[in-house]
């Protein structure tokens, strides 16, 4: 027996969140209800789809074939609603509209995609923005995002990758804390400082690990965000790598050694291969790549 659509949609929700009690609420069912469902899925199909255990739903060899199957099925649907609501190549940049998850490291999430995302918000009213800031790598083929901007290209997957911009990163510090600490006039006299930067072994990207270059060999106070580290830096707690485009945002910090150590870094646009036949999604992927190298040559220009 060929399954509903439907009945796919909830599979799909299961198969990405892995529990029954976060697809519940991706998809607004109770989780009672959806259990149900995958049960009667199953039957219809004669397969089990799932490994069912404490820690969650896991798919089987079965349940990824599907789990491929559904999401070409999705990708139609989509397409399917674009032409009967009339959503063209020329009018998806005056009205888009439905709801985007855009997955982003937390740097971009706090200093660029907000000011981007208000903009697109006032310019598509009907159009709703979800911005996931995680320091870690997304999960497009889980459906953790529609879209995920990241330091690197991926190089595995089915995923497509366009460089949005390059970004410049500086070692930053309070005026307060370079007024009571040691002299800091060349790379080595960092040894003398408290080192503000990310926790090492969580670091989720090799384009991340900026102090591995520079001879540091402790981090005294370290977080996985880069807003917190940010923070630390604001409360005179040492010197840290910053990004360029975060300093408007902490007046109070001043970068140091600017002729001994200035790093460059990319962000990527990363989608899912078969979200590229997505019209409303390209039309948002182009608007939201326009507005990040526009924000952060703004950003960058204020320091």
């Amino acid at each position: 027996m060929l399954p509903h659509w439907d009945d796919l949609r909830l599979f799909l929700a299961v198969a990405r969140a892995e529990t029954l009690s976060a697809a519940a609420k991706d998809v607004r069912k109770d989780a009672a209800t959806l259990g149900r469902r995958v049960a009667r899925l199953e039957r219809d199909l004669d397969v089990v789809l799932f490994r069912k255990s404490p820690q969650g739903y896991a798919l089987t060899d079965a349940g990824a074939q599907l789990l491929e199957r559904a999401e070409t099925a999705e990708t139609a649907m989509r397409a399917a609603t674009e032409g009967i609501s009339g959503v063209g190549p020329t009018q998806a940049e005056t009205g888009l509209t439905g709801q985007v998850r855009i997955g982003a490291p937390d740097g971009c999430a706090n200093y660029v995609l907000p000011q981007v995302c208000a903009a697109l918000g006032k310019a598509h009213p009907a159009l709703d923005i979800q911005i996931v800031a995680l320091p870690r790598v997304f999960n497009l083929s889980r459906r953790e995002a529609d879209l995920a901007i990241g330091v690197s290209a991926p190089t595995a997957g089915q995923l497509t990758v366009q460089r949005i911009t390059d970004y410049r990163l500086h070692l930053a510090a309070s005026e307060t804390y370079l007024e009571g600490a040691a002299p800091l006039a060349k790379m080595t006299d960092l040894q003398s400082h408290r080192i503000v930067g990310y926790i090492p072994d969580m670091i989720f990207d090799r384009e991340l690990d900026y102090l591995a270059d520079a001879g540091v060999e402790r981090v005294a106070l370290a977080s996985n965000s880069v807003a917190v580290q940010l923070n630390l830096l604001r409360q005179s707690a040492g010197v840290g790598v910053v990004h360029d485009f975060a300093l408007p945002f902490a007046p109070g910090l001043r970068r140091v050694l600017l002729d001994q150590m200035s790093l460059s870094r990319s962000f990527f646009l990363i989608r899912h291969q078969s979200d590229t036949r997505d019209r409303r999604l390209n039309a948002f992927a182009e608007l939201l790549v326009q507005g990040v190298r526009a924000e952060i040559a703004r950003l960058e220009g204020c320091v």
